[in-house]
């Protein structure tokens, strides 16, 4: 497996076509503001891909700093259930090495909305060697936990990222939501 910058018109379909396929609309952004972004340098646009060239998935990064926010990841369905994650996931964290590695899942403190799912997800990440930091946010009206790659991402420092990608009347909507 590789990871590749998505420069293509195909790999950019790629990316857009799961990007919509795996994610509920509340939690994703405006592709528009993703390309845009990328476009900056703010952000990269990553397929995951078979040494053949195969579409396996798709990663997007936003950067700050020290920083890099795994945004999205999410593995093609016929990938899914054969370790492509799990691959994928250590191809990144070695890709950003030397760089504070976090990410967001949805809070699996909350009972609601697919408890199962979450928990699931969240043990994933667990056994890539993760860390839960110790508070939670909402993110646009979505409870999220923050993982890390066993380094220590503060809320100043998660909110700082985005107040480097985001206008004053979005920055608004993230915001701490408890201590844990």
């Amino acid at each position: 497996m590789k990871i590749v910058k998505a420069d293509s018109v195909k790999q950019l379909s790629d990316v857009e076509k799961l990007y919509l396929e795996a994610f509920p609309k509340a939690e994703r952004k405006p592709f528009a503001m993703i390309k845009k972004l990328n476009k900056k340098g703010k952000s990269e646009m990553l397929c995951l891909e078979s040494d053949n060239g195969d579409f396996l998935g798709l990663a997007i990064t936003v950067l700050y700093e020290d920083l890099v926010l795994l945004d999205y990841f999410a593995i093609s369905p016929e990938g899914r259930g054969k370790g492509t994650g799990s691959e994928a996931l250590q191809l990144l964290q070695e890709k950003y090495v030397g760089k504070r590695f976090f990410l967001e899942i949805e809070s699996t403190l909350d009972p609601q909305n697919c408890p199962e799912e979450r928990i699931r997800r969240k043990n994933f990440y667990l056994r890539s060697g993760m860390s839960v930091m110790p508070f939670e946010v909402d993110l646009f009206g979505v409870h999220m936990e923050i993982l890390t790659n066993s380094c220590t991402v503060t809320y100043e420092d998660y909110h700082s990222l985005y107040r480097s990608i985001l206008p004053p009347p979005m920055l608004c909507k993230v915001k701490l939501l408890r201590n844990l």
